[in-house]
């Protein structure tokens, strides 16, 4: 929206509206579009989590076809990025030496 755009919202709100309720609504609305946004960028974030574990998993599954042998580079750093988050889960469930025992 242009300037002169808001400017004749703000003149047909201030009309139908009045002077009193006319900030309350600019308020109101404004906490509509930050929750439309916010909802809005989680659910971007999601997909591009979801297009990314796709990605990696089919390149693991490129890998796999190929005998882990030869590899292209982006397959190669999925891989590596793969075994990476395994060791950090496996290392998540292994109890510690000083850990007491129950």
């Amino acid at each position: 929206m242009g300037f002169w755009e808001l400017v004749v919202v703000f003149v047909v709100g201030l009309v139908v509206l009045g002077p009193e309720r006319l900030p309350v609504a600019i308020r109101t609305v404004m906490k509509w579009v930050r929750t439309v946004k916010t909802y809005a960028n989680a659910v971007t974030a999601e997909v591009n989590e979801e297009l990314r574990i796709h990605e990696l998993h089919s390149n693991l599954k490129k890998a796999e076809q190929q005998g882990m042998e030869n590899l292209a580079p982006e397959i190669q750093q999925s891989v590596a990025e793969l075994q990476k988050a395994a060791e950090s889960v496996r290392h998540s469930y292994q109890k510690s030496p000083d850990a007491p025992k129950e």
